[in-house]
């Protein structure tokens, strides 16, 4: 999936002389928490968010310093933060520097980028024009979507057999970076996995129960993994099993 597949292409936006009023409405009525800003020729030239209207005068929360600090914070500072309080067009308290997407980003890159520059949405610009925004909420929407679809099926019954649920299992151990393929045992009783083996570190045991439940034909899973703590060499067995979300 591409950014192009889950974005949203309806975009309500905002120009650097829309009012704070305007713009705070437009938040509450639309349910979003940002705001592109564009200019006359569609360019995004901003963005202003939730973030950005925090500190007002309005509120009374404006940024407060003891006297004898003022002297120490740097006179620039103090008048952003006046600015940021007392302003009343978008156009100056939008943050000027966007983080943006193209139609044919990978989602893994946009996760990528929002997890990096801690933001939630993204403009979406295609040849210098605002297309779309993707936000946090596009992607969980994509999680939905794709949770939804039906798994592939193993055979041509539908049905895999015990053996080759095991060997599932076992492959997808092998995949993973952090399998503890060498020490970990996998048993199947009719679709039920059991884990047998040890582990050094116990959230190897919740990511072994989560790669067991993913295989299609596995109705549980059962934890019998022992956890070797590596400094003290305590040994914790394992305190129970964790059911599947597949009946």
């Amino acid at each position: 999936m591409n950014v192009a597949d889950i974005m949203t292409r309806t975009v309500i936006s905002v120009t650097p002389e829309t009012t704070i009023a305007e713009a705070a409405q437009l938040l509450l009525q639309h349910r979003i928490s940002g705001l592109p800003v564009v200019d006359p020729g569609g360019a995004v030239v901003g963005i202003v968010t939730e973030g950005d209207l925090l500190r007002r005068a309005e509120t009374g929360t404006q940024r407060r310093h003891a006297r004898w600090l003022e002297f120490l914070i740097a006179p620039g500072r103090l008048a952003r933060e006046y600015t940021d309080a007392n302003a009343r067009n978008v156009g100056e308290v939008m943050s000027e520097e966007v983080v943006s997407a193209t139609p044919r980003d990978a989602l893994s890159d946009v996760v990528e980028v929002m997890e990096r520059r801690r933001v939630k949405r993204l403009p979406v610009i295609e040849a210098g024009r605002l297309v779309g925004i993707v936000s946090r909420a596009n992607l969980v929407r994509a999680l939905v979507q794709g949770m939804a679809e039906p798994s592939g099926t193993s055979d041509d019954s539908g049905i895999a057999s015990d053996a080759e649920l095991c060997r599932r299992v076992l492959a997808e151990i092998a995949r993973q970076p952090w399998g503890p393929r060498a020490s970990v045992d996998v048993r199947v009783t009719d679709g039920v996995v059991e884990l047998h083996g040890t582990i050094i570190d116990d959230r190897e045991r919740t990511a072994l129960q989560v790669l067991a439940e993913k295989i299609p034909g596995v109705k549980a899973v059962r934890d019998n993994l022992v956890w070797i703590e590596p400094v003290s060499g305590f040994v914790i067995p394992a305190v129970g099993s964790k059911p599947s979300s597949e009946s």
